[in-house]
């Protein structure tokens, strides 16, 4: 099974010729207005003066599955909001695409995963996905209180599908956001994202 995963991450990393994507880090992140499970709106710019982290998902992936059925993701989710960070969920997975949901669906997949976002986006048009050049399920981005792109990447050091490599990993996004809290610069601001094509 694992020989299988290795294969597909070795084809998903081959595809990906960009660590640089849309989204500079240093630079604002670009805007967006996206709708959630409850058909609320939700704009970037609401949440000005806020450290925001974006999180790509789709639920069948293995390494999404990695780090939810790890319970990486949620304690992650969890600890940061209780500072006060924003975690958005976005998909972007077309419709008739693997991954793409039903807001009721996504409810659903959140709840059983106990998962501690602020809120569960779709973006199935891909439009904000291209513009931040979201490759991977999961891809990761933090943005800093002033909209500006602090953390593009991986969420950790170990790009596997297995559970126990977790413990084992460094974790990038954790790593980011103490240290913007402590008012330091993120020291490994871009790193390769792992997991399955997005699926524009």
């Amino acid at each position: 099974m694992y020989k299988t995963l290795g294969i597909a991450l070795a084809l998903t990393l081959a595809a990906s010729p960009a660590l640089a994507a849309d989204a500079k880090i240093g630079a604002a992140a670009p805007a967006f207005t996206l709708t959630d499970t409850a058909g609320v709106t939700h704009n970037l710019s609401d949440f000005a003066g806020k450290t925001v982290v974006l999180e790509w998902t789709n639920h069948d992936c293995p390494f999404v599955k990695k780090h939810y059925n790890g319970a990486n993701m949620q304690r992650q989710q969890a600890d940061a909001t209780a500072d006060g960070v924003v975690w958005l969920v976005v998909n972007s997975s077309a419709e008739g695409k693997q991954g793409h949901v039903s807001p009721a669906q996504a409810d659903q997949i959140q709840a059983d995963w106990k998962a501690q976002q602020t809120a569960y986006l779709f973006d199935t048009d891909g439009t904000v996905g291209q513009a931040y050049g979201a490759k991977t399920t999961p891809h990761m981005y933090v943005i800093d209180p002033e909209g500006v792109l602090r953390y593009n990447g991986a969420i950790d050091s170990i790009p596997s599908a297995n559970v126990a490599d977790i413990e084992k990993a460094e974790q990038y996004v954790e790593i980011a956001l103490a240290e913007l809290a402590a008012g330091k610069p993120v020291s490994r601001p871009l790193t390769q994202p792992y997991g399955c094509s997005v699926k524009y």
